[in-house]
């Protein structure tokens, strides 16, 4: 038994599910954001930021899915969505088959999935001990205090703070990886299925990145947890998940398994984001930018593919056809012409698909 009280090694026995381990934990359909750009005139056309425009994946129980992209690309928007701090203008959550909002409470769904934000400092309440702060969520969903306050310093443990030294302190008395391992035991403490990570540890130096990397990992395994795992670092997202999801302009470029996105990409995007992965070896150093030019205004994004104006493959039809997510179901699948047979694009065949 875990000290949450859950069997701990494995997502199908955990009595909340529902579904079995066939059917995904979550399920994201068209989802959409918009955002309205402030300051327009009484008689412009409305105009917005398509920060998330219709994007469909799925996160199997057990698995941690990371996503990847430039700033601005849509990540953190989709985390939130995700975690409901944004409502969707468009599109379906569907969590253990049930559609959050509807048939699945917000604040069942809540207890089910927490986040993990970047700046662990901003993430906890200074007037707070961390004790305070960690309990706080349990007892608002109606657990005693008492054990919410045993549940804590388990939690605590588990992260490797000792109860005794870190309990009472506040927020400023903590180093970065410390507040980082408070923030893990607070989203822990509700006792959820799925972890939401929002660079939570692009702010930490490399020692401290790689205890909490490790951390997660094992408490990943004890408490049969689930991880959205986002990230700037391609080399954290390579040890970390097990597939991985490349995003462009508010949209799915490419999802697959961690081997088929890193090792055989199918989508130019992606090729140049893996280019750009620093190498200690001298001698295999980019010597060129993989990509050039800056990503276009989500305000108006391009026609057809997004991606074709800093492609160096793009033809006429990328700038008329906005490319379907097309592959294999259960391993990868890209948003690219070259891999869509018949499409139209001189690179596509119709024996198959293959790497860029």
């Amino acid at each position: 038994m875990s000290v949450l009280g859950l069997s701990a090694s494995s997502p199908d026995t955990d009595p909340r599910d529902r579904g079995g381990p066939a059917q995904p934990l979550i399920s994201v359909r068209d989802l959409q954001r918009h955002f309205p750009v402030k300051g327009q005139g009484l008689f412009q056309t409305k105009r917005v930021v398509r920060a998330v425009d219709g994007i469909d994946f799925d996160i199997l129980k057990g698995e941690t899915l990371g996503v990847v992209g430039e700033s601005g690309c849509g990540k953190s928007t989709t985390a939130r969505l995700l975690m409901q701090l944004i409502k969707q203008d468009k599109g379906e959550i569907l969590f253990d088959g049930e559609t959050v909002g509807g048939t699945l409470p917000l604040p069942d769904y809540r207890q089910q999935v927490q986040m993990v934000f970047q700046d662990s400092y901003a993430s906890l309440n200074p007037r707070l001990t961390i004790e305070d702060s960690i309990s706080f969520g349990p007892r608002i969903h109606g657990v005693s205090a008492n054990k919410a306050l045993a549940r804590t310093h388990d939690l605590l443990d588990r992260v490797g703070l000792e109860p005794r030294r870190f309990a009472g302190r506040y927020p400023h008395e903590l180093s970065g990886g410390q507040r980082q391992r408070v923030n893990i035991a607070r989203a822990l403490a509700l006792e959820p299925r799925l972890v939401i990570l929002d660079e939570a540890v692009s702010a930490l130096d490399k020692s401290v990145e790689a205890q909490v990397l490790n951390l997660l990992l094992d408490l990943k395994r004890d408490f049969g947890l689930t991880y959205l795992f986002i990230s700037h670092d391609l080399n954290v997202v390579r040890f970390m998940v097990d597939r991985v999801m490349v995003m462009y302009l508010g949209r799915v470029a490419e999802i697959g398994t961690r081997d088929a996105v890193f090792e055989a990409t199918r989508h130019p995007y992606s090729a140049a984001l893996l280019a750009s992965m620093p190498k200690a070896d001298p001698a295999k150093r980019t010597t060129e930018a993989p990509l050039a030019g800056d990503p276009p205004n989500p305000i108006d994004p391009p026609s057809g593919c997004r991606f074709h104006t800093r492609c160096s493959f793009a033809e006429p039809i990328c700038t008329k056809a906005l490319p379907p997510l097309f592959g294999e179901i259960d391993t990868h699948k890209t948003a690219c012409l070259m891999s869509l047979p018949g499409s139209g694009h001189s690179r596509a065949y119709d024996g198959g698909m293959k790497h860029v």
